[in-house]
């Protein structure tokens, strides 16, 4: 069972997953790790030297691969906040992965960003607009809603094991 995290930057996704992946006891993977391996530069320097078109493509081919290679694994995998912006790539996620979106209000994103958002090429002004037009794509790509203002990241961390359990 490959447990994949969505929602937007700040949500908790990384945090959450390892911490979930530790208390499973089984591999948790970064996406947006991978696509940096891959590529051998820093998301900032992909969308500035190729462009989020060029990012996306390569975002769905690894997303593709690391489910492929893990189907029948148990694993949590991080997914970057706009993957479920690729048509594909959703209907990936909801056919082959337990999809759980941490969603989180535009003031806790807000608070949970305050001095990170340096290497952050989407996180600007527009954060509202584009939290508004992704929060449709995450609810439908997702089996499981996790609302997580308030909530610590260990107590999400229990959250999702016992929705995807």
């Amino acid at each position: 069972m490959m447990i994949a995290l969505t929602g937007f930057m700040g949500s908790g996704k990384s945090t959450v997953g390892a911490r979930v992946a530790d208390a499973l006891g089984c591999l948790f993977l970064d996406l947006d790790d991978l696509i940096v391996k891959k590529a051998g530069k820093s998301i900032p320097d992909i969308f500035a030297q190729d462009g989020e078109a060029a990012f996306r493509a390569l975002e769905a081919r690894m997303l593709r691969q690391t489910v492929e290679k893990y189907a029948e694994s148990t694993m949590v995998l991080a997914l970057g906040g706009g993957s479920v912006t690729t048509p594909a790539s959703a209907s990936l996620l909801h056919e082959k992965t337990v999809c759980i979106y941490l969603r989180a209000s535009l003031d806790t994103l807000m608070q949970r960003l305050e001095g990170e958002t340096a290497g952050r090429p989407l996180a600007d002004g527009s954060m509202a607009a584009r939290l508004a037009e992704r929060a449709p794509l995450y609810e439908k790509t997702a089996h499981v809603v996790i609302d997580t203002d308030g909530l610590t990241p260990d107590e999400v961390a229990d959250e999702i094991i016992i929705s995807a359990l």
